[in-house]
């Protein structure tokens, strides 16, 4: 079991918890009160900072319901957090813009996280010639 020191930059959002057995991701929370124009983009503050052990990075997504409840999307599809974003000051945000006038209340949870080992090095080799089959180009129909 993985160790992670965290700071809180608020007592005003629920304890960071790991729900064995359910999910492996965890949720996280909005640090304050956002309110939100329909094509309006904003850093939502997360109320946390982590360090997250050696050799690791945070994948930060929407939970399933957000756009339902808020109707936000993250900017950034999904954030990633590396090991060196681990200072007292680093607190860690969700860029959001809306498709909607929303609300969002201190505590809401509004995306999730899971830590995921850094991608080992990679060598590339450049070749005229792949081994194995053409597909056809584009996607699993290689239809255009």
């Amino acid at each position: 079991m993985e160790t992670i020191k965290i700071k809180y930059f608020t007592d005003k959002i629920d304890k960071l918890t790991y729900i064995d057995g359910k999910s492996d991701w965890v949720d996280l929370r909005a640090a304050e009160n956002i309110s939100l124009k329909k094509g309006e983009f904003r850093l939502i503050p997360l109320g946390v900072a982590m360090e997250l052990p050696k050799g690791y990075e945070a994948h930060v997504v929407p939970r399933s319901s957000t756009f339902k409840n808020f109707g936000i999307i993250q900017t950034n599809h999904q954030g990633v957090i590396d090991g060196s974003y681990c200072g007292d000051n680093d607190q860690w945000f969700m860029p959001v813009y809306a498709l909607r006038d929303t609300k969002i209340h201190i505590n809401d949870r509004i995306c999730q996280f899971r830590i995921m080992e850094n991608q080992p090095k990679l060598l590339f080799e450049e070749v005229t010639h792949l081994d194995h089959a053409d597909r056809g180009g584009l996607g699993s129909t290689g239809k255009q």
